[in-house]
């Protein structure tokens, strides 16, 4: 199951597809007893796509044995004892993908010549992931960061290493000699290698960047003046040696404290908004703006979820879900538009907006 989603990816995503490109979203859980009902629940939505496929006439029936054995093999490829929030199956003739997504999605099936992708940005919005990188004189590694774990990633050429005669990393750690270490020209080439290397992958994904190491390591890194000298740095060594579990541990209190400061920030912001007018709130306001592309900064609050539908065009109102034009993933849909116009989105823990209902922006003018 795929759970990185970096650009390039969702831009191949957006592509259109010969017709029908299928989207089957669903919910699941991560513990007992909710997580029972999960895999009746995926087989009835694939079962509700294969119908829709054969009652479509616009399907052939050599596209719909195609789709159809993609979706199977996507099912195949399910592993529900390791499934989050909400789990999206995307299939089309020869080829079909299935998403874990650590926030939740609506249950549903649509047929089009694109597939369904705004939940899965404003799942990978929400979950802000950020890119970890552990050094050491003989190893640097890189690690892709999420809500609650890292993961080793191989983007870049990482991990880089390197090996000389008599070179004993973890030794002249332990006798304290790392200082020097760090000085000779030989690990300083090694660090710029690894900086230049870092540099490719933040082009292709710009995340914020967390780098571990031994205090001598972050200053010659500083030394050198590139990407690295951006970075939040987390004086710890070991790492570049280090298992997830080890690197979750070191960076999971400093993700933790950037969290909250990010929270201070965006309420100074909508404050400061609400002070000259440039401020909305609430999901109608705050949707219209988004349609205009007029959203400097959006925030959402984390479990914020509502169903709506259009009021003759102009607004938006309260739904059920499951009513004829219920909207059940508007908060979705607005996070992938202000990402698709440039907005930064900020999602921060329920409760902190206030009395903005859920959701509020920071307008460009």
């Amino acid at each position: 199951m795929e759970h990185d989603l970096s650009p390039s990816t969702l831009a191949e995503l957006r592509r259109p597809r010969p017709y029908p490109a299928v989207s089957v979203l669903t919910p699941t859980h991560r513990r007992e007893p909710d997580n029972a009902q999960d895999p009746v629940r995926l087989r009835n939505a694939l079962a509700d796509a294969k119908k829709q496929l054969e009652a479509d006439p616009a399907v052939t029936r050599e596209r719909r044995m195609d789709v159809a054995d993609q979706l199977d093999k996507a099912l195949s490829e399910v592993d529900l004892g390791h499934a989050e929030d909400g789990l999206v199956i995307f299939a089309a003739p020869g080829e079909h993908q299935v998403w874990s997504l650590a926030r939740p999605v609506p249950e549903r099936v649509v047929l089009s010549d694109t597939f369904l992708t705004r939940n899965l940005v404003a799942a990978q919005a929400a979950e802000r992931p950020y890119w970890v990188l552990a050094v050491s004189a003989d190893r640097v590694t890189l690690w892709n960061g999420g809500t609650d774990r890292v993961t080793e990633d191989h983007s870049g050429g990482f991990p880089l290493t390197r090996s000389r005669e008599n070179f004993d990393a973890e030794r002249q750690e332990q006798i304290g000699d790392m200082p020097s270490t760090f000085r000779d020209e030989g690990t300083r080439h090694f660090l710029r290698e690894a900086d230049i290397a870092l540099a490719e992958v933040l082009r292709e994904q710009p995340r914020p960047l967390y780098i571990a190491g031994e205090s001598a390591a972050l200053s010659a890194l500083d030394e050198l003046g590139g990407v690295a000298k951006e970075a939040v740095h987390v004086p710890h060594g070991g790492l570049a040696h280090g298992t997830p579990g080890a690197v979750w541990q070191a960076i999971g209190p400093v993700i933790a404290a950037e969290a909250r400061k990010n929270v201070d920030r965006v309420s100074h912001e909508l404050v400061t908004a609400r002070g000259r007018k440039a401020f909305a709130a609430g999901v109608d306001e705050v949707w219209q703006n988004a349609s205009d592309g007029r959203i400097r900064l959006l925030a959402v609050e984390e479990n914020y979820r509502v169903t709506v539908r259009d009021d003759a065009g102009d607004h938006l109102v309260p739904a059920e879900s499951g009513d004829l034009d219920a909207r059940e993933d508007i908060v979705d849909e607005i996070v992938e538009r202000c990402l698709d116009t440039g907005a930064e989105v900020r999602f921060v823990p329920d409760g902190a907006l206030g009395d903005a209902h859920g959701i509020a922006g920071v307008l460009r003018y």
